[in-house]
């Protein structure tokens, strides 16, 4: 996975940019990985198969990187890390019963391989474990970090769901939606480690506008992929659609084209979230990916990213230059340009 970095025209890699914290990496994932060990076999089936899928692991790397720029890391930094990477896996599972997804990062969902109710149990089970790691890392802002994020994710997941049944949300409302759902835990990521390094107020904050906007532009990052070609990106696309959700590129798209055209193509977007059984699928999403192309909703999706780059870029200039500071900046660099 590489991109072209803003430091030159060199290639940067994910394992170069955790290279200023590797070994404190190496820490937390030993830690993870016994965290996620139990005697109940049903139990340890399951977390050993979500241990086997697990991501590009970049909230941890955050945690850790905003650790190293201010104080350096601690001990209580890798539970941290530990603890947040444990409530987006936990997240994931209530998540994809929530939206009834068959897949997660390419395989079978635990809902879909099990049931609702193991995935929604162990869930309780990692949520249990977050529980009892925050009081041994004995630190109350973190805490108190821990707890507006878990009712800001709450919040996003209910404002989505309320407007279940239509698709069809504002631009407003969309961001709303990522900045809980998504943003608000890459900021609860940055925030909590500058804090186990005892940073000072104004890293903090700056940490955390850096974490925000990082994840603003993962998300929307993401959406736009949602629209690439299924062979470039090497999995199925327009899952959005599927599942009825409309994002950032055909939000714009619909605003900017005449109502009659924009009705058919909710109309065409409805049918397919719907399953219509007399619909070419296949020839539906590429009429509704032109559709995007032609109103130009990709390129308004990385103007907005480019906005959020801008803010996390100034947040991040109170520090000193370090590599943990080039690693963060890399980082934006890599969650805009990644192909996956």
């Amino acid at each position: 996975m590489y991109l072209c970095s803003r430091f030159g025209t060199s290639m940067i890699s994910l394992d170069e940019i955790r290279r200023p914290v590797e070994k404190d990496f190496q820490r937390f994932d030993e830690t993870f990985q016994a965290e996620l060990k139990h005697d109940n076999d049903l139990l340890q089936q399951v977390l050993t198969y979500i241990l086997s899928k697990r991501g590009k692991q970049i909230r941890p790397l955050l945690v850790l990187l905003s650790a190293q720029i201010c104080h350096g890391v601690t001990d209580k930094t890798i539970q941290t890390a530990v603890a947040l990477e444990l409530i987006h896996n936990a997240s994931l599972l209530h998540d994809d019963v929530v939206d009834n997804s068959p897949t997660r990062r390419g395989a079978e969902a635990v809902q879909k391989r099990w049931s609702n109710k193991i995935a929604i149990l162990t869930g309780d089970y990692i949520f249990a474990r977050v529980m009892e790691l925050t009081t041994q890392i004995r630190n109350t802002p973190i805490m108190t970090i821990f707890a507006q994020m878990s009712e800001t994710l709450s919040e996003g997941e209910l404002i989505e769901l309320h407007n279940d049944g239509s698709m069809w949300i504002d631009e407003a409302t969309y961001f709303s939606i990522i900045e809980k759902k998504t943003a608000c835990l890459f900021a609860a990521c940055t925030e909590s480690g500058a804090e186990s390094s005892c940073a000072s107020m104004r890293q903090t904050t700056a940490l955390r506008e850096y974490g925000l906007a990082l994840g603003m532009c993962f998300q929307i990052k993401d959406d736009i992929l949602d629209y690439s070609d299924a062979e470039e990106l090497g999995k199925p696309t327009m899952n959005d659609i599927r599942d009825g959700k409309a994002t950032l590129p055909l939000i714009i798209s619909l605003k900017r084209a005449p109502k009659a055209e924009a009705d058919e193509i909710r109309s065409l977007a409805e049918r397919i979230a719907a399953k219509d059984s007399t619909l070419n699928i296949t020839d539906a999403e590429q009429e509704i990916k032109s559709f995007v192309m032609r109103y130009d909703g990709i390129r308004y999706a990385y103007h907005c990213i480019n906005e959020q780059k801008e803010k996390a870029i100034k947040a991040l200039s109170c520090f000193h230059d370090s590599s943990a500071k080039k690693s963060l900046l890399a980082l934006l660099d890599y969650s805009i340009n990644r192909l996956h």
